[in-house]
C-alpha cells in the first residue's frame, strides 16, 4: 500500500503521468528546440517527496524561477507555486543553488478503498511553502537533476494544521 493506494493503481497511475509527461516533453520540444548549454528556459518532469507529482520550472531571468508542482496523491491533488532565486554552485557549470518561497492548495478527491470508490472531495487546503536546493543542469543533454527541501505549513478548512519537511529528488527535461 502506498498512501493508501495499491500498488497495482500506484502503478498504474504512474504510467499515466509518465505517458502525459513524455507527450509534453515531445510537443515543448519540437516547438522550442533544445538548449544543450548549462542554463534552460524551461523544465519539465517529476520531484518524488511528500509532494510527489509532476513540476515545470520556468526560468525567468539568470538569477530567478517561477516553479509549478502538481502533486498527486491517491485521495489528495494539490498545485504550489515557487518563486526562486537561483547562485552558481561550486564554480561547476549547470549546477546551482536555489531558495524561496510559495504557497500552495490542496483538494480532497475520491478514495479508493476495497474495490470500492467512496466521494469525499468536499475537504480542502491553503499552505505556505519554503524551498532550499540544489540543482544540475547536465550541459551535454538536456535533462537536470535537483534534490532540495521544501518545508511547508498548511491550515485545512477544518481548522487543522499540518507541518513537514518534504525532502525532494527531482528531474527533469529541459529545453
Amino acid at each position: 500500500m502506498i498512501n493508501g493506494m495499491s500498488l497495482k493503481n500506484f502503478m498504474l497511475r504512474m504510467k499515466k503521468i509518465l505517458i502525459i509527461v513524455l507527450f509534453c516533453i515531445s510537443v515543448t520540444g519540437l516547438l522550442n528546440g533544445q538548449s544543450l548549454t548549462g542554463n534552460y528556459r524551461t523544465g519539465i518532469g517529476l520531484r518524488t517527496g511528500e509532494t510527489s507529482g509532476i513540476t515545470v520550472k520556468f526560468n525567468a531571468q539568470k538569477a530567478s524561477s517561477i516553479e509549478i508542482i502538481a502533486g498527486i496523491w491517491s485521495d489528495w491533488l494539490s498545485f504550489t507555486a515557487l518563486y526562486e532565486k537561483n547562485v552558481p554552485a561550486f564554480n561547476i557549470e549547470g549546477m546551482r543553488w536555489y531558495y524561496g518561497a510559495g504557497g500552495h492548495v490542496a483538494f480532497q478527491t475520491d478514495t479508493f478503498y476495497n474495490g470500492r470508490y467512496y466521494n469525499r472531495g468536499d475537504d480542502f487546503a491553503l499552505g505556505i511553502d519554503g524551498i532550499v536546493g540544489l540543482e544540475f543542469k547536465i550541459p551535454p543533454i538536456p535533462f537536470a537533476v535537483s534534490l532540495d527541501i521544501k518545508p511547508f505549513l498548511e491550515i485545512y478548512n477544518n481548522g487543522n494544521i499540518f507541518l513537514a519537511f518534504d525532502p525532494g529528488l527531482g528531474i527533469k527535461f529541459t529545453f
